[in-house]
C-alpha cells in the first residue's frame, strides 16, 4: 500500500500493478481501504481514496461496483467530491467543500450519503455536523476512468424553440438512458473516456435574447474570424441586429486529449430545424450525430488503439431504435 501511495505517474503505478502476481488479492486488499475511507472526512482522505480508485481502475474491480472519484464543482463555484458508477449513479459520499481562510473542508449540512452494494440505503441520506477538518490540500480527481457509454450528449445552451422541446426531453429521457445501458465500453477499448457531442439550438426568447444559427457553407472552411464578415455579405447590420443571426459552421470539432480521454464536438441547429415536426427532427438529429461520430474516428483511428467500427455499429442500432419512436 505504501509504494502505491508513493509513485505519482500512471504509466508507473500500472507497471507496478501488472507486475504483482495475485491480483485477487491485491484487488480485496485495494477494495477493503477504500470501503474505509469511503467516509472520507479532509481533503487528504479524499485524496487517498482517489489513489485507490485510480489502482482499482487498473487491476480490475472484479466482483465489486466500479466507480470513479470525481472532482468536480457545485453550482456556488466550491468544490464537491462524490462517486459514480457506469451508469452514472451517485455511489458512497457526496461532498461539498467550504473554501476556509486555512484551506477546505467538508460542509456536511450539504453533503449525502448514497447507497451502493456494500452500503444498501432505501434513499440518500442528508448529512449533518456542520463544517469537518480544514486542510490546506488541493483536492485530486481521478486520471483514469472505468468502461462506461463513452457518447456523452449535452446541450450548449438551456434555450431553444417550442418545436424542438418535446425532442429535447426525449433525447434527456430516452436517448441517453438507452446509450448509458446499450452501448458495450468493456469491448471498445480504454483510450477514451468520453466524446461529447454538445448541441447547440437556435431560439428567440425575447428582441433582447435570441440567437439564430446561419450554417456556414462546409465547403469555405471559415474559421471563427470569418464569421461575421461573412455574415455580412448575407444580410445587412440591422438584419443580423433584428434577427440575432450568427454565422456558424454545422460541426467544429475539438483537440482530443489523451491525459482526459476526451474531445468534444459542437452541433449546431438553425431555426428551421425547430420548424420541423418532431419526427424529421429527431432522424436530422441522429444523421448529424453519427456523422460526428464518424469523423472523429477519422480523426482519432491512426492515434490510438480503438474498436470504432463496433462503437459506431452499436450507436447506429440505438439511434435507430430510438429515432422509430414518436415523441
Amino acid at each position: 500500500m505504501e509504494r502505491i501511495f508513493e509513485i505519482s505517474g500512471l504509466d508507473d503505478l500500472r507497471e507496478y500493478l501488472d507486475g504483482k502476481p495475485d491480483k485477487d488479492a491485491l484487488r480485496e486488499q485495494l477494495y477493503g481501504e477504500f470501503l474505509k475511507l469511503s467516509r472520507y472526512r479532509n481533503a487528504s482522505e479524499w485524496n487517498t481514496v482517489v489513489r485507490l480508485c485510480e489502482a482499482l481502475a487498473i487491476v480490475g474491480w472484479g466482483s465489486h461496483e466500479p466507480l470513479e472519484a470525481i472532482r468536480g464543482m457545485w453550482f456556488n463555484g466550491n468544490p464537491e467530491t462524490y462517486f459514480l458508477n457506469r451508469y452514472s449513479k451517485p455511489r458512497f459520499l457526496d461532498a461539498v467543500w467550504s473554501k476556509r481562510k486555512d484551506g477546505f473542508a467538508i460542509d456536511y449540512n450539504m453533503s449525502f450519503f448514497h447507497g451502493s452494494q456494500d452500503a444498501p440505503l432505501d434513499k440518500a441520506e442528508r448529512l449533518s455536523g456542520g463544517i469537518g477538518e480544514t486542510q490546506d490540500v488541493t483536492l485530486c480527481s481521478q486520471r483514469n476512468w472505468i468502461p462506461k457509454n463513452p457518447l456523452f450528449i449535452v446541450r450548449g445552451l438551456s434555450n431553444c424553440y417550442e418545436g424542438s422541446k418535446p425532442v429535447i426531453e426525449s433525447i434527456e429521457n430516452e436517448l441517453v438512458p438507452q446509450l448509458k445501458c446499450g452501448m458495450r465500453p468493456e469491448l471498445y477499448g480504454n483510450a477514451i473516456d468520453m466524446l461529447i457531442l454538445e448541441l447547440i439550438f437556435s431560439f428567440y426568447d425575447d428582441y433582447y435574447c435570441k440567437t439564430n444559427y446561419i450554417i456556414a457553407d462546409e465547403s469555405l472552411k471559415l474559421k471563427r474570424k470569418d464569421f461575421y464578415p461573412k455574415l455580412l455579405e448575407m444580410y445587412s447590420e440591422k438584419e443580423i441586429e433584428d434577427n440575432g443571426y450568427y454565422l456558424r459552421n454545422r460541426f467544429t470539432y475539438g483537440p482530443f486529449r489523451r491525459d482526459t480521454g476526451r474531445a468534444r464536438v459542437e452541433i449546431v441547429f438553425e431555426k428551421e430545424f425547430s420548424q420541423l415536426p418532431a419526427q424529421e427532427q429527431k432522424l436530422l438529429l441522429c444523421r448529424y450525430m453519427l456523422h460526428a461520430v464518424e469523423q472523429m474516428a477519422k480523426r482519432l483511428e491512426r492515434k490510438i488503439s480503438y474498436d470504432f467500427p463496433l462503437l459506431i455499429s452499436d450507436f447506429k442500432s440505438i439511434l435507430d431504435r430510438w429515432s422509430s419512436t414518436d415523441c
